[in-house]
């Protein structure tokens, strides 16, 4: 005993933390078995401190010699610039000291300013380029070697004596050197861009010492928040059960914070924050100016340290509810009602003191409680909706599968416009119109990632509505039944359609309005592709097999036929115009602009507009040709019979054949004229007026029938009635009948004019005699029909 006391050192010789550590480690007695094991540490310890400083030797060496190297190689450049110098110098001297100012002494002088010093300043501006190189890179070389000391020893010191002070202080310090990197590399960028490898070469080093320090630095933060108590418990807390009327407040461990521990906390929060914001300064610098959204756009990390544990203590009772989704919504919505003032005063002063411009911790705390939900809703919801819609093969089954995805969006729906009038409630301003900002507010944006998903609720969607508008489609009393309310644009009267057109507008406007809560013009665009487009067309076909029914059943021979025509092209004029006025709306605006390749500036239904124009086209075209058949059946013998020409009358004569054709054209019109609307009745009667002066003018005209002028007398008696019938829809209506009222005129024409000109083939005096709608064959052989009376 004695000789191992001898070889103990005195407790006076100690020093005072020796004493303090040894005194702490063997407290009692009891404690002297532990020696072996603290010395077994010890040594540990100074081993790994030992290679660490061998290892900083080493790099220290290394830095020394690359210095070493850089000065040599920067004293040999500057040697030679020295060496030119003295050389130019002497020249000088010497071209001055043997010419004095002759002229060959001054044409050395020119020759050396014109050659030598251009090229000898080149050289001192490579020389100063290389020493700034050498010294930015040195710099740079100390700098990171700091960061990943800092780093290393954050990573040993945490296996060994983990401690929140040292690892924060180590933080700091690694933060601070990268601020610095950061600061150089983007001077570099700017003034140097040939430097790019260099540039390239540090970000390198920087990435990795950064993917170390930046999820230590997110577990330091997350323990520390673990030690506070966060997240507070929900079971038993007004949280979960809102009727006990305890105040979220006093369960809240941010507000319960004082003192040192809340010193650390503000301590740990900055330096996450500045870590962050470095980052976002190196992605704006990598991207140079592009898609600088991408990196602005980041989620806070100290808020989402917040909002993680506390929606993983609330999947406990989330995934019992995936029956029940509406108590979901109600839990998250109440989450982030409550705790969204205490997030707001309490952290935001932290955020505006690390200088993160633009940051609101309401808006980032509301959205990163609506990002975790969507996230659930995409693992736990929407794979079991899925699943059961697919599976479901009974019509029952079917049907409720359906019921329960359209609930489930509608009150995603809901939440959503309960947490965007949070965000507006409380004065922030947010641009909810910008795509970007809304898909962060949105459970909604569960549908970027998942177009598969949106395609099957616009299929569900499609469904329910078609299903709603056939049993209108298919009722009679709708189809007779006039839509009221309707009415043009440019004036007051109606569309005359009846009131299935107006029901499928409002069902389609309906399931438009469902796309709204989309949070991007693609989403909206691609729903109304798929869910909308498909209602339209299953609507033009409707209206396209009535018609051929009414075709094929008569012919179209019968006032009912006709009737049911004209419904169809009111109820396509009025769908028509319907969809042209909702295109010229910001909301069908925006989407032109998204459009790809040959749709780009179009209307989203710019093609089914086309097809209803086409089908309101064919179908009064078919209408015109019905009513110039009648026509002609009628007047059939009016045209054949060249005998009626001959006979002389006395007084006014008309043709009763004629009269009678134009009797039924008049009653045709009339009908047409009360069914069809306005803007679709006009084409219609001018096709009949252009049909009906193409088959007289052929029939009479152009026939072998010889003119007196009893005939031509009769024949415009004939056309005065035909003007007087189409007199009640138009104020001129020679001019729709242009080829019978300019045959007329030649007939009138006097011999003389007639020789002068048309027998003469003379093409110009047809036109100036306002004959314009007649070849000279056919002026020919009008006047040659012609029979003077001596």
């Amino acid at each position: 005993m004695e000789g191992v006391a001898a070889s103990l050192p005195r407790p006076s010789d100690l020093s005072p933390s020796l004493i303090g550590f040894l005194s702490g480690e063997f407290r009692t007695p009891e404690d002297l078995p532990r020696s072996p094991d603290l010395e077994a540490e010890l040594t540990t310890r100074c081993s790994d401190l030992e290679a660490s400083l061998a290892n900083l030797s080493r790099r220290l060496a290394g830095s020394v010699a690359a210095y070493a190297v850089r000065s040599e190689e920067t004293g040999a450049l500057l040697g030679g610039v020295r060496a030119g110098l003295v050389d130019l110098r002497s020249s000088l001297r010497g071209s001055s000291k043997d010419g004095g100012d002759t002229e060959d002494g001054s044409g050395r002088r020119e020759q050396i300013l014109a050659d030598e010093l251009p090229a000898l300043a080149k050289e001192v501006a490579r020389v100063e380029t290389v020493r700034s190189y050498a010294e930015t890179t040195l710099k740079l070389d100390r700098l990171i070697g700091d960061v990943e000391d800092a780093v290393s020893s954050s990573v040993t010191g945490k296996l060994k004596t983990p401690s929140a002070t040292n690892s924060m202080d180590i933080c700091m310090m690694a933060i601070n050197s990268l601020k610095q990197i950061e600061d150089m590399l983007a001077s570099v960028a700017k003034s140097r861009p040939q430097w790019s490898r260099l540039v390239s070469a540090v970000d390198h080093r920087v990435d990795r010492a950064l993917s170390v320090l930046r999820p230590q630095a997110i577990a330091d933060h997350r323990n520390f928040l673990a030690s506070l108590g966060w997240p507070p418990p929900l079971s038993g807390s007004n949280i979960v059960h809102p009727n006990t009327g305890a105040s979220p407040e006093l369960s809240n461990p941010l507000f319960l914070m004082t003192g040192n521990l809340k010193i650390k906390y503000c301590e740990n929060f900055l330096s996450l924050c500045k870590l962050q914001e470095l980052q976002r300064r190196r992605k704006s610098r990598q991207l140079s100016g592009h898609n600088l959204e991408i990196a602005l756009s980041q989620p806070l990390w100290v808020v989402e340290e917040l909002v993680n544990p506390i929606m993983v203590a609330a999947q406990h009772f989330l995934s019992k509810w995936h029956d029940k989704p509406e108590f979901i919504f109600a839990l998250v919505y109440k989450l982030t009602m409550d705790f969204v003032d205490s997030v707001d005063e309490i952290l935001q002063p932290l955020v505006d003191k690390a200088m993160l411009v633009g940051r609101s911790c309401r808006e980032e705390w509301v959205s990163a409680m609506v990002t975790s939900l969507s996230t659930f809703l995409s693992k736990e919801i929407f794979p079991k909706y899925v699943h059961l819609l697919e599976g479901s093969h009974s019509s029952s089954n079917s049907s409720q599968a359906r019921l329960s995805w359209l609930h489930l969006v509608d009150l995603m729906i809901s939440f959503d416009k309960r947490i965007q009038t949070l965000i507006t409630n409380s004065g922030l301003v947010l641009s909810l119109t910008d795509d970007a900002n809304l898909q962060r507010v949105s459970s909604m944006s569960i549908f970027c990632d998942r177009p598969d998903w949106l395609q099957m609720w616009a299929e569900i969607e499609l469904g329910e509505t078609v299903e709603k508008l056939r049993v209108a489609m298919q009722d009679e009393k709708s189809w007779k039944t006039r839509f009221q309310g309707t009415v043009l644009m440019t004036g007051s009267e109606d569309y005359k359609s009846p009131a299935v057109s107006g029901a499928v507008l409002q069902g389609l406007s309906l399931l438009i309005d469902r796309s709204w809560p989309l949070p991007s013009i693609e989403l909206r665009a691609r729903f109304i592709r798929l869910a909308g487009a498909p209602i339209v067309r299953e609507f033009l076909d409707c209206l396209l097999r009535r018609c051929q029914e009414a075709e094929g059943l008569t012919a179209l021979a019968d006032d009912d036929a006709l009737l049911k025509v004209s419904q169809a092209i009111n109820s396509a004029r009025h769908f028509d115009s319907g969809l042209t006025e909702w295109c010229e709306n910001v909301f069908f605006l925006e989407m032109e602009s998204i459009g790809k390749d040959d749709t780009e500036g179009r209307c989203i239904f710019e093609e089914e507009i086309t097809m209803f124009k086409e089908f309101r086209t064919e179908w009064i075209e078919k209408i015109a040709t019905v009513v110039l058949r009648g026509f002609d059946s009628l007047c059939r013998d009016y045209l054949k019979n060249r005998r009626q020409w001959q006979e002389k009358a006395e007084g006014v004569s008309l043709s009763r054949t004629f009269v009678t054709a134009l009797d039924y054209i008049q009653g045709k019109i009339s009908k047409l004229e009360e069914a069809l609307n306005g803007m679709d009745f006009v084409p219609m009667w001018r096709a009949v007026a252009g049909g009906v002066d193409q088959l007289v003018f052929s029939g009479v005209f152009l026939s072998s029938i010889k003119f007196n002028s009893s005939a031509v007398e009769r024949l415009n008696g004939d056309l005065e009635v035909l003007f007087g019938v189409f007199s009640a829809w138009c104020l001129r209506p020679q001019g729709f009948f242009p080829r019978l009222a300019e045959g007329l005129k030649l007939l009138k024409m006097e011999e003389r004019q007639l020789k002068d000109g048309v027998l003469r083939g003379n093409e110009r005096w047809l036109r100036e005699n306002g004959i314009k709608h007649l070849t000279i064959a056919e002026a020919e052989k009008i006047v040659k029909n012609t029979v003077v009376m001596g």
